[in-house]
């Protein structure tokens, strides 16, 4: 599976190491809570509230340079707007990495 890399998050400071270090502390700081609110509507199967979620989430994976993920978070984004969750599993193992690379990271 795909791994977290800082070849987006690069481009999009123009290398500039302090600003990558904040953007970092931000995913850093706000992604338990998004993921813990994401897992509270698919269990309570509030899937289009369950969307917007994976649609911030979606933000974060781009950021981490995840490209095949993003393009899966945005399938599931839409399926979950259709009351669809198939794609829960898959969409976990990508929090899972995520989750795994922000816990390593030393800011």
């Amino acid at each position: 599976m795909e791994q977290p890399n800082y070849s987006y998050l690069n481009s999009f400071t123009g290398g500039d190491k302090e600003f990558e270090k904040k953007i970092l502390a931000v995913i850093k700081s706000e992604f338990p809570t998004e993921r813990n609110t994401y897992a509270g509507n698919i269990d309570s199967k509030i899937f289009d509230i369950a969307a917007k979620n994976v649609h911030k989430l979606k933000h974060k994976i781009s950021l981490l340079g995840l490209e095949e993920s993003y393009a899966l978070a945005n399938k599931h984004e839409l399926n979950l707007l259709e009351g669809n969750n198939s794609l829960h599993d898959n969409f976990n193992a990508i929090l899972d990495i995520m989750e795994q690379f922000l816990t390593d990271l030393q800011l």
